[in-house]
């Protein structure tokens, strides 16, 4: 009689292959949407915390990865950033990390669980969809624009007099002052899309 071996669940899946198999999936789901864009590293508040991959189109939605390979130390941190901003977050996760995570996102955050096939290709299981945001942060969303973009939104508001040499800090305060929350998140995401990169600081 032979003694059965338990067999170890193997965690080896890495970031950029699961961004990569992202990229791809997404793009494909988004391929008939011409006014969509992909950004990957997605700064926030002044690049403090960077979502790995952004789509931007009718909402703001956010793909963070944790994969095997990652730890969960900067999760709070990059939490905080994502609530302040998006319209849906989903954390991409591998299996290593799945329980734990979960434990530390809000609820209305989607789940989609990275793992390796037997071909090492990377394939997703969504466990749950992403809910709507109801608490976005005007001042954390203003900060996603460059200086000149939020100058140019105020001179079409005509409320840029007395700011237009202030720091940035000024200019932002004056934008969200005069706009309320859905109408800057609608100009912002205008903007990202406008710029010839996909890499946004």
């Amino acid at each position: 009689m032979h003694n059965r071996k338990t067999q170890t669940p193997h965690f080896d899946t890495k970031d950029h292959e699961i961004r990569q198999a992202l990229v791809r999936s997404l793009e494909a789901a988004y391929k008939d949407d011409p006014e969509h864009k992909i950004i990957e590293e997605l700064g926030i508040n002044y690049g403090s915390v960077r979502a790995d991959v952004a789509v931007i189109n009718g909402i703001m939605d956010c793909y963070e990865i944790k994969s095997d390979r990652d730890t969960l130390q900067r999760l709070p941190g990059q939490i905080r950033g994502y609530n302040a901003v998006f319209d849906k977050v989903t954390l991409v996760v591998g299996f290593a990390h799945i329980y734990e995570a979960l434990e530390m996102i809000p609820d209305w955050w989607g789940v989609t669980i990275a793992k390796t096939n037997s071909n090492g290709s990377i394939i997703f299981s969504v466990i749950r969809d992403a809910r709507a945001n109801t608490n976005k942060d005007k001042d954390t969303i203003a900060r996603l624009l460059w200086r000149e973009e939020a100058l140019r939104i105020l001179e079409d508001k005509h409320q840029d007099v007395g700011v237009r040499s202030k720091p940035k800090a000024v200019i932002y305060d004056r934008l969200t002052s005069v706009l309320d929350v859905e109408e800057l998140s609608f100009i912002v995401r205008q903007s990202l899309r406008s710029r010839p990169m996909w890499r946004v600081a």
